[in-house]
């Protein structure tokens, strides 16, 4: 018979990371049910019965990803990552070339590529800390991988690239890299995004993008059609918003369910909701930049400053994006936003920083243990 008190006991980490991630998934199915809305009257499926079946299925499955993820050691994930990148390169350019269709299923490769990218960088500067500063040893090898991941991902989604890239020169700075050779991962990986925005097959989109942002007076209505309705239900949400299910501005957005679906919960659920998620978000690299801190292991601390600068960061890209801040990117929030690839890799993430923390929490235990043993001799 199934037993929720021994699982609850073999469910190890960090608690608040814990809570943010049931909080965040109940936010998800909410924002979602009422997102889809006008998605499932044109399509003339029942919300119940497919599209928000088919969400609450991913949640649950990503739930279930995040508990297995966690229970693996850490450790093993730097063994892991190589396999990865060997097969996130393949991937991606078959992406490129043929579409996400792969085995008759939509699979996103950037979204593998980010979590291959930052585990096998955490990896690789664990793994050369003692010829760190070696241009041919550690050098090299990093800024070929780094650059190689980040502009085939460009080629196709210009925004998560360039947040990849920024996660990547983070890690860079904290893993010791020297600040000359970093000066010059950051040039050659400006170069070759820039050669993506004005060559790439996707330029001119970017670039009509970036204008409709710098100049949405200079622009016609269709080219700020979404950044404009996203205004609207942000200014109509008010304080305390227009409640569950009652968005009008759903059946405008192009996207409601994942690119703006911070719009769609500020405009039900007021500014106090939108400011709930936000905070969410905030204590979430609060506990873990604790982990980062108390982690004993280098591979460790990289591994979970990478994950979570990763997380947050795209989900105040979603954020700023839903309120003006920025061009249109096409950036989901993470465990937030409907989708099927994008919330297993999402959970496999948390699941990872999970795992470092309760290594934390072992290693604090085993601390205290030692220290108690010594006050007892004392004694």
């Amino acid at each position: 018979m199934f037993n929720i008190k021994s699982l609850l006991e073999k469910t190890k980490g960090d608690r608040w990371i814990w809570i943010i991630i049931i909080l965040l998934s109940m936010i998800s199915i909410m924002a979602v049910y009422s997102a889809t809305g006008t998605l499932a009257y044109k399509r003339g499926e029942s919300v119940e019965t497919f599209l928000l079946t088919r969400h609450v299925i991913f949640v649950l499955l990503g739930i279930v990803m995040i508990y297995i993820s966690h229970l693996l050691d850490y450790k093993y994930y730097a063994g892991i990552s190589k396999l990865l990148m060997i097969i996130t390169i393949p991937l991606l350019i078959y992406t490129l070339l043929f579409g996400a269709q792969v085995i008759g299923l939509t699979f996103q490769t950037s979204d593998l590529a980010k979590l291959a990218l930052i585990t096998f960088l955490a990896r690789t500067l664990t793994k050369k800390q003692e010829n760190i500063k070696d241009v041919k040893k550690a050098f090299v090898p990093i800024i070929f991988w780094v650059c190689a991941v980040t502009v085939l991902i460009a080629i196709a989604n210009m925004s998560t690239a360039m947040m990849l890239f920024g996660v990547s020169i983070l890690l860079l700075i904290i893993g010791r890299i020297s600040i000359k050779q970093i000066s010059i991962v950051t040039l050659a990986g400006g170069i070759l995004l820039t050669m993506v925005l004005l060559f790439g097959p996707r330029g001119e989109t970017y670039i009509s993008r970036i204008k409709s942002f710098m100049h949405p007076e200079k622009q016609h209505s269709d080219k700020t059609y979404q950044s404009d309705h996203s205004k609207i239900a942000l200014a109509t949400g008010g304080l305390f918003g227009k409640g569950p299910g009652n968005s009008t501005e759903r059946n405008y957005l192009p996207h409601p369910y994942s690119d703006f679906i911070f719009s769609i919960i500020v405009e039900e659920y007021g500014t106090i909701g939108g400011f709930v998620v936000m905070l969410l978000y905030l204590v979430l690299l609060y506990r873990c930049v604790r982990i980062v801190t108390r982690s004993p292991k280098a591979f460790g601390a990289l591994l979970a400053a990478g994950l979570s600068f990763s997380l947050t960061i795209q989900a105040f890209a979603n954020m700023a994006v839903s309120v003006g801040l920025g061009p249109v990117t096409g950036v989901p929030m993470p465990l937030v936003s409907m989708g099927g690839t994008a919330m297993i890799f999402t959970s496999i993430a948390f699941g990872i920083i999970l795992s470092v923390s309760k290594d934390v929490e072992a290693h604090d235990a085993q601390k205290e243990k030692v220290i108690v043993g010594e006050i007892t001799v004392m004694d």
